[in-house]
């Protein structure tokens, strides 16, 4: 009679309650705290070969840094706007539940990043600090939730947020190649004119992974046997098709969301906003193109071969067309999809490639640049 009455006992509102604390007790019980420094700073980048861009961005890079944190580590992010114009971070897909002010409110909705709903802007030389506990794991991101048809659309102000479950699946464990791909695009029109462009009625035309158009993007660098993840993100405002060639995407998780019935592909359309995580097995060696299928995206301001395109290489394997620009992309940072610092110790990293030349707005440069990188 004991045993049956603990059983209803637990089956009961109380027990529910009880047992739900419990799990989540049982997630935070390895969870740790991280703190960071942001800036957000004007720079200039270049995004193809004929386009240098005017940008918003998270300490000075395009695209921001990686933060790499455990599902229910407590994130503490500082943020101090060197710019001329405010700006706010929304964290893209967490859930914001945990209460981190101490406030009493229900849940930490005041950490959502939402300029006139949850904060006030962060105004031209202001700082703010946001707190949050990463509770969704998976492909997350951060990007900026002011004027976002620029400051997102067409600035280049995004960055990877990638949350590792506390009970990875079997098929993630055999994963041994992180590749990161935030795709977007960019209007030339604008390139000069911060705080201007991303209507309705401009037209976008240069297309990019992780800020840059073909031939300034860089081989994905493989070897036999290797199991990739890839990570699509729609970062920008246009839709993107991403195709690979020589092998099957076994599409896994959809907004940092595991799928109930994963599917094979060789093409996945992202929208703005969506996230994508891919497994591909390296098992067909060659050297093969990865690209948008959209296929004016494969353009830089209508010439043809630009855009979000590049190759898996396979080691040991040389093209067969030696000038070609397929041939000579640059292939000289090893983090340009992030797959070598999602391979360091959790916390933040930067990418000094992805860096931009600061613009002419040193009085306020140089505010909370310590950067707490393996917390």
């Amino acid at each position: 009679m004991a045993l049956t009455s603990r059983r209803h006992s637990l089956l009961s509102p109380s027990g529910f309650i009880f047992t739900a604390m419990l799990v989540l007790s049982a997630l935070h019980v390895n969870a740790e705290d991280r703190e960071f420094n942001f800036t957000i700073e004007e720079r200039k980048i270049r995004v193809a070969p004929d386009l240098e861009y005017q940008v918003f961005a998270f300490n000075g890079q395009v695209p921001g840094p990686l933060i790499h944190v455990k599902e229910g580590d407590d994130v503490t992010v500082h943020v101090a706007n060197n710019t001329t114009l405010p700006h706010t971070i929304h964290w893209h897909g967490q859930y914001q539940r945990h209460n981190m002010s101490g406030s009493g409110d229900a849940s930490n909705w005041k950490m959502d990043g939402v300029p006139g709903v949850t904060q006030k802007a962060i105004e031209p030389g202001e700082t703010f600090t946001y707190k949050f506990r990463a509770e969704k794991s998976g492909s997350t991101w951060y990007h900026c939730h002011v004027n976002v048809s620029e400051h997102v659309g067409i600035r280049g102000m995004w960055g990877p947020l990638i949350v590792d479950p506390i009970k990875p699946t079997k098929l993630e464990k055999k994963v041994t190649k992180d590749v990161i791909m935030m795709l977007s695009s960019w209007d030339s029109e604008y390139a000069e004119k911060l705080g201007s462009g991303g209507s309705p009625l401009d037209r976008t035309n240069y297309f990019s992974i992780n800020g840059r158009s073909f031939p300034l993007t860089q081989p994905i660098n493989v070897k036999k046997g290797d199991v990739v993840r890839l990570r699509m993100f729609g970062a920008g405002a246009e839709l993107h098709s991403i195709h690979v060639h020589g092998h099957d995407m076994l599409i896994t998780h959809k907004d940092g969301l595991p799928l109930p019935a994963p599917y094979y592909a060789d093409t996945q359309l992202i929208a703005p906003g969506e996230r994508y995580d891919a497994i591909i097995e390296m098992n067909n060696p060659g050297i093969w193109m990865v690209h948008d299928h959209i296929d004016p995206h494969v353009t830089n301001n209508g010439k043809h071969g630009g855009g979000p395109m590049t190759v898996i290489a396979y080691e040991g394997l040389s093209p067969v067309v030696t000038d070609d620009p397929h041939s000579s992309q640059p292939n000289d940072d090893p983090d340009f999809y992030y797959s070598a610092s999602m391979k360091k110790p959790y916390g933040m990293h930067n990418n000094e490639h992805f860096a931009g030349v600061p613009l002419q707005t040193e009085g306020r440069r140089g505010r909370g640049r310590e950067q707490h990188v393996t917390h």
